[in-house]
Protein backbone atom coordinates (compact mmCIF):
# COMPACT_ATOMS: atom_id res chain seq x y z
CA UNK A 1 0.00 0.00 0.00
CA UNK A 2 1.24 3.46 -0.88
CA UNK A 3 0.52 6.45 1.34
CA UNK A 4 1.24 10.03 0.40
CA UNK A 5 0.80 12.90 2.73
CA UNK A 6 0.52 16.49 1.58
CA UNK A 7 0.48 19.47 3.86
CA UNK A 8 -2.25 22.04 3.40
CA UNK A 9 0.29 24.73 2.51
CA UNK A 10 1.72 22.53 -0.26
CA UNK A 11 -1.77 21.84 -1.58
CA UNK A 12 -2.57 25.56 -1.59
CA UNK A 13 0.62 26.24 -3.58
CA UNK A 14 -0.61 23.86 -6.29
CA UNK A 15 -4.32 24.70 -6.34
CA UNK A 16 -4.03 28.51 -6.26
CA UNK A 17 -2.20 28.82 -9.61
CA UNK A 18 -4.57 26.29 -11.22
CA UNK A 19 -7.62 28.27 -10.07
CA UNK A 20 -6.00 31.51 -11.26
CA UNK A 21 -5.39 30.00 -14.73
CA UNK A 22 -8.98 28.80 -14.96
CA UNK A 23 -10.31 32.25 -14.03
CA UNK A 24 -8.06 33.96 -16.60
CA UNK A 25 -9.14 31.48 -19.30
CA UNK A 26 -12.82 32.09 -18.54
CA UNK A 27 -12.38 35.88 -18.69
CA UNK A 28 -10.48 35.72 -21.99
CA UNK A 29 -13.01 33.34 -23.51
CA UNK A 30 -15.97 35.49 -22.46
CA UNK A 31 -14.34 38.62 -23.91
CA UNK A 32 -13.64 36.90 -27.20
CA UNK A 33 -17.11 35.40 -27.46
CA UNK A 34 -18.66 38.79 -26.62
CA UNK A 35 -16.81 40.36 -29.58
CA UNK A 36 -17.95 37.67 -32.00
CA UNK A 37 -21.54 37.82 -30.72
CA UNK A 38 -21.69 41.49 -31.73
CA UNK A 39 -21.34 40.70 -35.40
CA UNK A 40 -23.51 37.58 -35.46
CA UNK A 41 -26.76 39.48 -35.92
CA UNK A 42 -29.55 37.75 -37.82
CA UNK A 43 -29.54 40.45 -40.50
CA UNK A 44 -25.75 40.72 -40.71
CA UNK A 45 -24.43 41.94 -44.03
CA UNK A 46 -20.69 41.70 -44.59
CA UNK A 47 -19.04 44.58 -46.42
CA UNK A 48 -15.34 44.99 -47.03
CA UNK A 49 -15.22 47.58 -49.82
CA UNK A 50 -17.07 50.48 -51.38
CA UNK A 51 -18.46 48.05 -53.93
CA UNK A 52 -19.96 45.89 -51.17
CA UNK A 53 -21.56 48.92 -49.51
CA UNK A 54 -22.95 50.04 -52.87
CA UNK A 55 -24.40 46.57 -53.48
CA UNK A 56 -26.09 46.68 -50.06
CA UNK A 57 -27.55 50.16 -50.71
CA UNK A 58 -28.76 49.03 -54.12
CA UNK A 59 -30.46 46.01 -52.53
CA UNK A 60 -32.46 48.50 -50.44
CA UNK A 61 -33.69 50.18 -53.63
CA UNK A 62 -31.62 53.35 -53.42
CA UNK A 63 -29.55 54.85 -56.23
CA UNK A 64 -26.38 56.66 -55.19
CA UNK A 65 -23.17 57.80 -56.86
CA UNK A 66 -20.29 55.33 -57.20
CA UNK A 67 -18.19 57.13 -54.60
CA UNK A 68 -19.16 57.94 -51.01
CA UNK A 69 -19.56 61.56 -49.96
CA UNK A 70 -17.69 60.64 -46.79
CA UNK A 71 -16.23 57.69 -44.92
CA UNK A 72 -15.73 58.71 -41.33
CA UNK A 73 -14.78 56.92 -38.14
CA UNK A 74 -17.26 57.58 -35.35
CA UNK A 75 -17.45 56.32 -31.78
CA UNK A 76 -20.69 54.89 -30.46
CA UNK A 77 -20.94 56.51 -27.00
CA UNK A 78 -20.59 54.41 -23.85
CA UNK A 79 -23.73 56.03 -22.39
CA UNK A 80 -26.64 56.81 -24.70
CA UNK A 81 -28.31 60.19 -24.20
CA UNK A 82 -31.87 60.96 -25.32
CA UNK A 83 -30.79 61.62 -28.92
CA UNK A 84 -28.84 58.37 -29.20
CA UNK A 85 -31.68 56.42 -27.57
CA UNK A 86 -34.08 57.78 -30.23
CA UNK A 87 -31.54 56.95 -32.96
CA UNK A 88 -31.19 53.44 -31.57
CA UNK A 89 -34.99 53.05 -31.68
CA UNK A 90 -34.74 53.60 -35.45
CA UNK A 91 -32.02 50.93 -35.55
CA UNK A 92 -34.09 48.48 -33.50
CA UNK A 93 -37.11 49.01 -35.77
CA UNK A 94 -35.03 47.67 -38.67
CA UNK A 95 -33.44 44.76 -36.82
CA UNK A 96 -30.25 46.41 -35.58
CA UNK A 97 -29.18 47.46 -32.07
CA UNK A 98 -26.25 49.75 -31.30
CA UNK A 99 -26.06 48.98 -27.56
CA UNK A 100 -23.64 46.05 -28.04
CA UNK A 101 -21.30 48.50 -29.81
CA UNK A 102 -21.27 51.15 -27.07
CA UNK A 103 -17.74 52.54 -26.84
CA UNK A 104 -16.66 51.01 -30.16
CA UNK A 105 -15.22 52.81 -33.18
CA UNK A 106 -17.26 52.21 -36.34
CA UNK A 107 -17.12 53.51 -39.89
CA UNK A 108 -19.96 55.61 -41.25
CA UNK A 109 -20.30 55.49 -45.02
CA UNK A 110 -22.40 58.43 -46.39
CA UNK A 111 -23.83 58.73 -49.88
CA UNK A 112 -26.31 61.11 -51.55
CA UNK A 113 -29.52 59.36 -52.64
CA UNK A 114 -30.51 60.20 -56.21
CA UNK A 115 -33.95 58.55 -56.34
CA UNK A 116 -35.69 59.62 -53.13
CA UNK A 117 -39.36 60.33 -54.00
CA UNK A 118 -39.96 64.08 -54.33
CA UNK A 119 -36.23 64.90 -54.09
CA UNK A 120 -34.89 63.37 -57.32
CA UNK A 121 -32.97 66.45 -58.44
CA UNK A 122 -31.72 67.57 -55.04
CA UNK A 123 -28.56 66.68 -53.11
CA UNK A 124 -30.11 66.90 -49.65
CA UNK A 125 -31.05 63.25 -48.98
CA UNK A 126 -28.27 61.11 -47.51
CA UNK A 127 -27.92 57.47 -46.60
CA UNK A 128 -25.55 56.55 -43.80
CA UNK A 129 -24.34 52.97 -43.31
CA UNK A 130 -22.65 52.03 -40.02
CA UNK A 131 -20.02 49.28 -40.32
CA UNK A 132 -18.21 47.47 -37.50
CA UNK A 133 -15.43 45.02 -38.36
CA UNK A 134 -16.78 44.55 -41.90
CA UNK A 135 -20.40 44.07 -40.86
CA UNK A 136 -23.34 46.46 -41.31
CA UNK A 137 -24.67 47.26 -37.83
CA UNK A 138 -27.12 50.05 -38.66
CA UNK A 139 -27.85 53.10 -40.72
CA UNK A 140 -30.36 55.74 -41.67
CA UNK A 141 -31.76 57.85 -44.46
CA UNK A 142 -32.01 61.54 -43.67
CA UNK A 143 -32.57 64.97 -45.11
CA UNK A 144 -29.90 67.54 -44.36
CA UNK A 145 -32.36 70.38 -44.92
CA UNK A 146 -33.21 72.68 -42.01
CA UNK A 147 -36.60 71.02 -41.44
CA UNK A 148 -35.21 67.59 -42.34
CA UNK A 149 -36.19 64.07 -41.36
CA UNK A 150 -34.59 60.74 -40.53
CA UNK A 151 -35.82 57.18 -40.87
CA UNK A 152 -34.57 53.65 -41.34
CA UNK A 153 -32.75 52.38 -44.40
CA UNK A 154 -35.81 51.00 -46.20
CA UNK A 155 -37.68 54.30 -46.35
CA UNK A 156 -40.32 53.46 -43.78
Amino acid sequence: MFVCSVSSSSLAKVITPVIALVVVAVVIFSCLSDKTDKTSEVNAVNVSSTSDVLDYISSLGWEVSDEPDEIKEVVIPHQFDEVYNRYNEIQKSQGFDLLPYAGERVKRWSFTIKNYPGYENKDCIKINILVYEGCVIGGDVCSVELDGFMHGLSGE
